[in-house]
């Protein structure tokens, strides 16, 4: 019998299986949907299909650099127990390896080979042999003529809680050295942007509007009101400025030395930081919590 792609895509969807495997369960058996399945479920591989509801906001940031390139990779998994296991710590190494050289997009990486298989299917092997879901989330890729990179809250070599990576133009040994510096400081303080000039224009008119808001209440409840062109000339406009250096890389205060700016430190040493990534476990994912009752609940439930 003749596997088309459609019957793949339904046995996918069905068992949570990766595209390969799902094709060789139905060669295997003839087409037989039924049979696939249970050869799926045999293999260990459909396991992943009844995990994949369960919500993976832990797990590591796995980093590398080489030749002026860099990759930060975000692996989760449900609980930081298995974050803390050599098995997936090991996935996590050997995932980052390719990426570093293949890898484009979490699409393109997820396509990847490694170890002969693509890296989807190493993953689904991995949620089966582990226990836990596991979702290859977001990777960031950065070139540079120098790219030097972090890594806090370390589980291991290479990978941790947060990674960092730092472009950087300019003498190759200096940039490396104050480099370190910059992805620490970048760990610590999130900035939003590099420079205002690539902050998200969105960001900025929100802040606007929320300042103006709040400076026009503040002067209307004031005893002593201050003329319109004070708020609109001066106030505003420097709780703007304010903003941008909070949260603009390039205007913050550096940790290493906060009577300069991180832009002037970089001046200072003779390089240019030309871009960077953070990437932090399971930022962006909404986290459920429910109270002891309620989970031995839902325990019991099960």
């Amino acid at each position: 019998m003749t596997v088309t792609a459609q019957m793949v895509k339904e046995l996918r969807e069905s068992t949570g299986a990766g595209m390969m495997d799902a094709k060789k369960a139905l060669v295997e058996t003839n087409g037989d949907m039924d049979a696939a399945v249970d050869w799926l479920r045999t293999k260990g591989l459909a396991k992943a299909a009844k995990k994949a509801e369960r919500l993976a906001a832990e797990g590591l940031v796995g980093v590398a650099v080489s030749d002026g390139r860099g990759v930060a990779v975000e692996i989760n998994s449900e609980t930081d127990f298995v974050a803390k296991n050599v098995d997936f710590q090991h996935l996590v190494r050997e995932v980052t390896k390719v990426a570093l050289q293949t890898g484009e997009s979490v699409e393109v990486l997820k396509a990847s080979h490694l170890n002969g298989e693509p890296v989807e299917t190493v993953i689904n092997a991995a949620i089966a042999r582990i226990g836990e879901n596991m979702t290859l989330r977001r990777m960031h890729v950065l070139e540079g003529d120098t790219v030097v990179s972090y890594v806090h809250n370390s589980a291991a070599e290479g990978m941790g809680k947060i990674g960092v990576l730092v472009a950087l133009k300019g003498d190759a040994a200096k940039a490396q050295e104050i480099g370190k510096q910059f992805a620490m400081h970048i760990a610590a303080t999130a900035p939003l942007a590099l420079s205002e000039a690539s902050l998200d224009p969105s960001v900025m008119e929100r802040e606007l509007a929320v300042q103006t808001a709040k400076a026009l209440e503040e002067n209307a409840s004031s005893a002593k009101p201050k003329p319109d062109a004070v708020i609109h000339n001066n106030i505003i406009p420097g709780r703007m400025k304010r903003f941008l250096s909070e949260n603009t890389l390039l205007g913050q205060q550096f940790v290493v030395n906060p009577d300069v700016t991180v832009g002037q430190a970089a001046k200072d040493a003779g390089v240019e930081i030309t871009g960077y990534a953070r990437v932090s476990v399971g930022e962006g994912i909404e986290k459920e919590k429910e109270d002891f009752a309620a989970e031995v609940a839902k325990m019991v439930q099960a």
